[in-house]
């Protein structure tokens, strides 16, 4: 008995020794040697690991840096400029400043300006709500309202705002990685440029019904009316299936479509307050 336990054991001993060599063997041959660059690269990664670069996370964002030829189409948007520039120091390369963008809200219908047809009974999710049928109001393109992109985000930069039902972006905190843009099953947040002063003009909108039919559903939903295209002296502003949208790398945000628009669809963001136009006074000759 005893010497048949010894025996075993023994076998064991020796089973696992072979096997150990083996794995040693495979795992020299086939080891991958790492660029010990990575390391050092994603040491200067803000480490937030949100994948708006991208990629997968920092890591995988560091490994792309030090195997790409060129920097200027690779961008960190929480580290934003000072940190690609670290990078690019680091690996001996120069890289293109990018205008620091932030996440707008396209999507103006509030609780006054967007009557409930409908009650939603269901898991207060947008991207579950989404798939059952197209909103609990008359237009079937604005905010659901259930805050899924405020889950999405990683820095506390998205709320909703229980006045209106609506998101608002805390552009102090966002840092334009776009999880919210990806969560959005209705596709209303889009990251834009801050603009020169934190300053941007947007079409708070993305109803593509006819003017009749969106209008009759919210009240300051764009209707593709065409007085902002024909006012904007820039050529910033195009229309598409009865919707006006704003180039921000056109649009020198003069303000003029702004006043023009019928429904204030368009949003002026960080301007100063408009002061009333004086009356002029007719002096009548005795």
């Amino acid at each position: 008995m005893t010497t048949t336990i010894i025996f075993t054991i023994v076998s064991l001993t020796l089973l696992g020794l072979v096997l150990a060599l083996i794995l040693y063997f495979v795992a020299q041959r086939f080891k991958v040697e790492e660029d010990p660059r990575i390391d050092d690269v994603e040491a200067i990664l803000p480490g937030a690991n949100c994948g708006g670069c991208g990629f997968a996370g920092c890591r995988a964002f560091a490994e792309g840096c030090v195997k790409a030829e060129s920097l200027d189409a690779l961008s960190c948007p929480v580290g934003g400029n000072e940190v690609m520039k670290s990078v690019a120091s680091y690996l001996g390369m120069s890289v293109a400043e990018k205008a620091p963008q932030v996440a707008v809200v396209r999507c103006n219908g509030n609780c006054d300006t967007r009557a409930k047809t409908n009650h939603y009974d269901g898991y207060s999710s947008c991207a579950v709500m989404s798939t059952l049928y197209s909103g609990d109001t008359g237009c079937s393109y604005g905010c659901l309202g259930h805050g899924d992109c405020v889950v999405s985000c990683s820095f506390d930069a998205i709320h909703m705002d229980p006045r209106t039902g609506l998101p608002e972006v805390d552009q102090d905190k966002c840092t334009a990685c776009g999880a919210c843009v990806k969560a959005c099953p209705k596709m209303i947040i889009e990251l834009r440029n801050k603009g020169p002063k934190n300053r941007r003009i947007f079409v708070s909108c993305i109803n593509k019904d006819k003017g009749g039919v969106a209008r009759k559903a919210c009240t300051v939903a764009c209707i593709g009316c065409l007085k902002c295209q024909k006012v904007c002296p820039f050529e910033a502003i195009t229309i598409s299936n009865n919707l006006a949208y704003i180039d921000f790398n056109k649009c020198k945000l003069c303000r003029k479509c702004v006043t023009e628009c019928p429904t204030h669809a368009i949003w002026e963001v960080n301007f100063p307050i408009r002061l009333p136009k004086p009356v002029e006074s007719i002096n009548v000759e005795q």
